[in-house]
């Protein structure tokens, strides 16, 4: 990695440094790890209620494929109990009613058929990818079978972006670009590439990072808009009737400025790694979506937390505050510090886990609150089900380990 730039900031020890917030962390996550048990059924995972139990017995591939990552994760760090739960999800997305046996891919739930999308098969890549690394049976099939979807259907090369969606015969192609599904495919890639070690991976990485935050977020004052047409002009007005949408809400989504900051830190510590150019705009533009976020997102209504959308002009819209746009915040202000050593970046890590361990953590029944009011009390606008353990448990794992392109990479 370059040396960080520590600037005029006084230093400030990181949190993730001292033993007892460690320890702190390690536990929040193995709680996590054990709440989700429950969401283990035949096909596959399923999605819990407020009380840790299952809401229902219908299998999703983001689900299944969130979990077997997570759950891989964990077993590279050691946890009892998670290998088998991370090769059942393996065993689902091969073999179970969430994939395609005629045309191939993955439908979104089992049983249901309907279209097939790229946000979908962007966790089958990392799911495949984590488990590859985490050396679990029967991981290389999945690689290869993401891979190959991947590359037959969803990449478009000419424009080095994901096709967002397709019929489940893979007509009817969806006259769509969105951030949203690029910016996970952006995670899958960078892990694919630390289990394959093809750089093929990394450079398309790098070109979607270079695409949504270089070329559109840095023009746009560091905000970046969700929706566009197949010839990338922003559609404005995109879902306007449906501003609580789970994963293309209209306007646009301040936690996701901040996932994306962290993805190029991911980025510049990947070609780092191989000893490739690291363009001093990944850095920077990392800083400038960062700040953005919380600029946009954070405290705007008087209240803590950030919020879940903003408008075309900046305005809160959605002002319910998700579990996963804190923890992804928190996530990058922690890479910020230990890329910069600003003394800002740990600040803002320590008021984004003060807010999660003050309103995001249910401290009675277990798991976190998927989304609450400004007033911290339980709102269900956007997520009425607890999904997974994707987002609370990385940002758990994140702090315990240098930056690295990947979270199972650097544990490994």
């Amino acid at each position: 990695m370059p040396e960080p730039s520590r600037g005029n900031d006084e230093q400030m020890t990181r949190w993730s440094d001292r033993q007892g917030h460690r320890h702190w962390l390690m536990m929040r996550g193995q709680e996590l790890l054990a709440h989700y048990r429950k969401a283990r059924v035949e096909g596959g995972f399923a999605a819990l209620d407020d009380d840790g139990n299952l809401a229902g017995q219908t299998a999703k591939t983001i689900i299944t494929a969130r979990m077997v990552h997570c759950y891989s994760i964990a077993s590279l760090m050691g946890v009892p109990g998670a290998a088998p739960l991370a090769d059942h999800g393996l065993d689902a997305l091969l073999e179970g009613p969430l994939r395609d046996p005629q045309n191939g891919g993955w439908f979104q739930q089992d049983g249901k058929g309907g279209r097939k999308n790229a946000y979908v098969h962007a966790f089958v890549v990392l799911a495949s990818a984590t488990a590859v690394i985490a050396r679990r049976p029967r991981a290389i099939e999945l690689c290869e079978a993401a891979t190959s979807i991947t590359e037959e259907h969803f990449w478009l090369a000419d424009e080095g972006v994901m096709a967002p969606s397709f019929a489940a015969d893979w007509t009817d192609p969806e006259p769509y670009r969105g951030a949203n599904a690029n910016m996970h495919t952006t995670e899958g890639f960078l892990a694919m590439a630390d289990a394959t070690g093809d750089d093929v991976w990394l450079t398309r990485a790098v070109g979607l990072v270079r695409r949504f935050v270089h070329d559109i977020a840095r023009l746009n004052n560091y905000t970046l808009p969700e929706h566009f047409d197949p010839d990338w002009r922003v559609l404005p007005d995109y879902n306007r009737d449906k501003p609580a949408d789970d994963l293309r809400p209209w306007g646009m989504t301040p936690g996701h400025f901040a996932e994306w900051a962290g993805l190029l830190l991911k980025v510049e510590c990947a070609l780092a790694a191989r000893e490739q150019p690291t363009p001093e705009w990944l850095l920077n533009d990392a800083i400038g979506l960062f700040d953005s976020a919380m600029e946009h997102g954070w405290n705007v209504d008087g209240a803590p937390g950030m919020i879940y959308t903003i408008g075309n002009d900046l305005e809160a819209i959605v002002t319910n505050r998700p579990w996963w746009v804190q923890a992804e915040a928190a996530n990058t202000a922690y890479m910020l510090h230990c890329r910069t050593g600003q003394t800002r970046f740990e600040s803002a890590y320590r008021m984004l886990w003060d807010y999660i361990a003050d309103t995001l953590i249910d401290r009675s029944k277990g798991g976190w609150w998927p989304e609450v009011d400004r007033k911290g009390n339980r709102s269900r606008r956007v997520y009425p089900l607890r999904d997974d353990l994707y987002h609370a448990y990385q940002a758990t794992v994140t702090p315990l380990f240098p930056i690295s392109a990947s979270i199972a990479h650097g544990i490994k």
